[in-house]
């Protein structure tokens, strides 16, 4: 049965079509089908870090308003034959979007895929909530800053009432994407720790991104992380988000502080 996820944050800029991008990939290099449908209408950028942009001919308000179908408007990834994109309107308004049109193009997605991965706006206007609305579970990106980690438990609120499943009365998988983790920054109290993030927002951790030029890097070049340099460091950390969003049981690494020479000489007199 295909599942429908969606990757959702409060704020904005913490790195959330970066992670639809990269699960995406991930989920889709173990051989499963995956679509990532961008519902971030007007402010598109997943066709970007997918290195598609040049193919949109179609998009989603086309399907949903029934000018295109849906197979036009899918674009198949070049590199990885199990990954497809729905890029969104560039010119377009949100309100283009109906209830109805999203539930007719979420239904036959489901039929053709296995993983429907949804790229939501930021905030909590009419796009985040039609991009939330048909999820089975939810990936909450956030940055270890107080405002960020503030932004996502609104967000939290919202997939517990606004959803398909709240009103149902079941209840919605919800999972917590750290991305730009600094242990450094985090040891010298400049941001927010694990420890602190999970106690505000109490909801299981998927995965830890440090921070990264790989990542930057990746989305420079029109490419996921995990297809780009599957073998760095925030790739891998992708890679096991992706096999616990599956169903594994993966203990989640904490990034620690590399230190030098000098901080091992120094620390080690300080304990002297």
């Amino acid at each position: 049965m295909a599942k429908v996820l969606v990757v959702t944050s409060g704020k904005g800029g913490v790195g959330k079509t970066t992670s639809t991008a990269a699960l995406g990939a991930a989920l889709a290099q173990t051989g499963q089908n995956v679509v990532l449908v961008d519902f971030d209408v007007g402010l598109r950028n997943l066709d970007l870090v997918m290195g598609a942009e040049r193919r949109v001919v179609f998009d989603l308000i086309n399907v949903v308003q029934g000018d295109a179908r849906l197979a036009q408007a899918l674009i198949r990834d070049k590199r990885c034959e199990t990954l497809s994109i729905l890029p969104a309107s560039q010119t377009r308004d949100k309100d283009a979007l109906t209830s109805e049109g999203v539930a007719k193009v979420m239904a036959e997605l489901r039929e053709k895929f296995d993983w429907i991965i949804c790229d939501s706006p930021a905030g909590i206007e009419r796009g985040a909530q039609l991009a939330m609305y048909h999820a089975d579970m939810a990936v909450i990106v956030t940055n270890p800053e107080v405002s960020s980690v503030r932004d996502a438990d609104r967000i939290i609120g919202l997939l517990d009432s606004k959803t398909e499943k709240a009103e149902r009365g079941e209840k919605m998988d919800k999972h917590l994407l750290l991305t730009r983790y600094d242990p450094a920054r985090a040891a010298r109290k400049e941001m927010l720790n694990v420890e602190d993030v999970l106690e505000i927002l109490s909801i299981p951790l998927v995965g830890i991104i440090p921070e990264s030029e790989d990542v930057l890097n990746a989305s420079n070049v029109g490419a996921p992380v995990t297809l780009a340099n599957p073998e760095s460091i925030p790739a891998r950390a992708y890679f096991e988000a992706a096999r616990r969003l599956a169903g594994e049981k993966l203990e989640v690494s904490v990034p620690v502080e590399k230190k030098g020479f000098f901080d091992w000489l120094f620390g080690k007199k300080r304990v002297a």
